[in-house]
């Protein structure tokens, strides 16, 4: 009995930790990786760096984006951000 009420603590603090840390964060990322499956041509979107652009080619990687213009950059799939595109599209919005 002694060593339960050693470890409740331990398992107390384990509890706490998954439900405020671990947990939202593979919620986030789960959201992330639907958010990137489910991009398409034309979407305007806003990269990790802060680059805002309309995709214009999408391949299993990689997207390019018309960024102003004429001017198209190549990037990563994983570098395209749910939570800035989302902030942008609400302000553009407002």
């Amino acid at each position: 009995m002694e060593a339960l009420g050693q470890l409740l603590p331990f398992l107390l603090l384990f509890v706490v930790f998954y439900f405020f840390f671990i947990r939202p964060q593979s919620k986030k990322q789960k959201e992330q990786n639907m958010f990137v499956a489910n991009l398409q041509k034309g979407d305007e979107v806003v990269t990790m760096s802060g680059i805002i652009g309309r995709i214009t080619k999408i391949d299993e990687q990689s997207v390019q984006l018309e960024i102003e213009g004429k001017t198209y950059l190549k990037f990563l799939k994983s570098t395209i951000s749910k939570e800035m595109t989302d902030a942008y599209v609400k302000s553009s919005a407002a």
